[in-house]
């Protein structure tokens, strides 16, 4: 196992994300205990020793499954990460009762590690409300040394992420990202690793393999990766690329059985950061996969001042473009619900003036009448 230096820790490079773990006949909410309790034996014999897990994972079982596994070893052998869920904001004035509740689930007396849930445009303004109290809460249990290190993951945009860091960078200590070779230039990864690094905060990764998506290329995706590297999975190309990066410490894993466990231990036995040419190979294979799914705007925004309805079509258009290669998901929802409805792509009235001065000629109505009906 690779380790990683934060602070006066040393880290496991591969972390085992609890929001996929095993089920019973497919139901979501009923974890495969006796199937967690193996792989997260096979995983601390192995080295792993981060974990990492929240409030919503499995309808709420996966606290109490990742608890039950892990109390069967010392308490000094493991890192456990839990999550404030501010994605639900009915929850935004229950951090003392959810945090609480949590540490009973897990079976113990105090987080490692202690994420804010999900910074994004929908919850933000919420976050940074002192009214609920969180961080001033927060703090108080990290004083206490119920939370050993204080950070957040963040789905939102660069404006999201900026508008957080400010308001409370200074005692964050990590932030968890969404980061992976497509989402690199696809989601503005590479810009928010910059600003991160400005604050000297250090990059823990979720969604290594973009659901899935980077496990499963298609022959001719995979041709150029085995050409340069034979001998390598194509699941490892994308851990491989998160090991080039110097400011990620942990990559999280959401294994979903034995099997992903061995495969992906076997690939963190050993550190190969990629090559520039390999690295500019596996950039090049992820914009090449985003490319069908996406309008090429360049956001130079004259449509938006020819708008009648004063949409922000350049944002609409980063959603749009992100919902159709994810085929569904939550982002642009997510991101959408902090938008008024007058505002959303439902509003386009489809008359065709933003495209009139469209210098990549996009068809901008025609794009938002489908995002409207990938939404129903």
């Amino acid at each position: 196992m690779i380790y990683k230096a934060f602070q006066d820790l040393k880290l496991s490079a591969l972390g085992m994300g609890c929001m996929r773990l095993p089920v019973v006949d497919g139901k979501d909410d009923q974890v495969n205990q006796a199937a967690v309790e193996e792989m997260v034996a096979y995983a601390m014999s192995h080295g792993v020793n981060y974990y990492d897990t929240a409030w919503g994972y499995h309808s709420g079982n996966s606290e109490l499954a990742i608890g039950k596994a892990l109390v069967a070893y010392p308490r000094e052998s493991f890192y456990l990460a839990d999550k404030f869920p501010g994605y639900d904001l009915s929850n935004m004035d229950k951090v003392a009762e959810i945090f609480e509740a949590q540490l009973k689930k897990c079976q113990v007396e105090y987080f490692d590690f202690y994420l804010f849930h999900n910074v994004c445009e929908m919850n933000i303004d919420a976050y940074l409300d002192p009214k609920y109290g969180i961080l001033d809460y927060l703090l108080e249990q990290k004083k206490n040394g119920r939370i050993k290190h204080l950070g957040f993951s963040c789905h939102g945009a660069m404006p999201v992420l900026k508008r957080f860091l400010e308001a409370y960078g200074a005692h964050m200590e990590f932030c968890q990202l969404q980061l992976n070779y497509v989402d690199w230039t696809f989601q503005g990864c590479k810009e928010k690793v910059e600003l991160l690094e400005e604050y000297h905060i250090p990059v823990w990764v979720m969604e290594p393999l973009r659901g899935g998506r980077l496990a499963r290329l298609t022959e001719g995706e995979g041709a150029v990766l085995k050409e340069l590297r034979p001998q390598e999975s194509i699941p490892a190309w994308a851990f491989r690329f998160l090991q080039t990066i110097p400011s990620v410490v942990v990559t999280l894993s959401g294994m979903s059985d034995l099997e992903q466990t061995k495969a992906n231990l076997e690939t963190f036995s050993t550190e190969a950061p990629l090559s520039d040419m390999e690295w500019e190979a596996v950039l090049a294979l992820g914009r090449r996969m985003t490319g069908p799914a996406a309008l090429a705007c360049t956001a130079c925004r004259y449509c938006v001042s020819h708008c009648p309805q004063g949409l922000d079509i350049p944002d609409l258009l980063a959603l749009y473009n992100e919902h159709r290669f994810t085929g569904g998901g939550f982002i642009a929802p997510m991101a959408l619900s902090a938008i008024p409805k007058e505002k959303q792509p439902s509003a386009c009235i489809g008359c065709r003036s933003c495209e009139a001065v469209c210098p990549q000629q996009l068809k901008i109505s025609e794009a938002m009448a489908d995002f409207t009906a990938r939404l129903k």
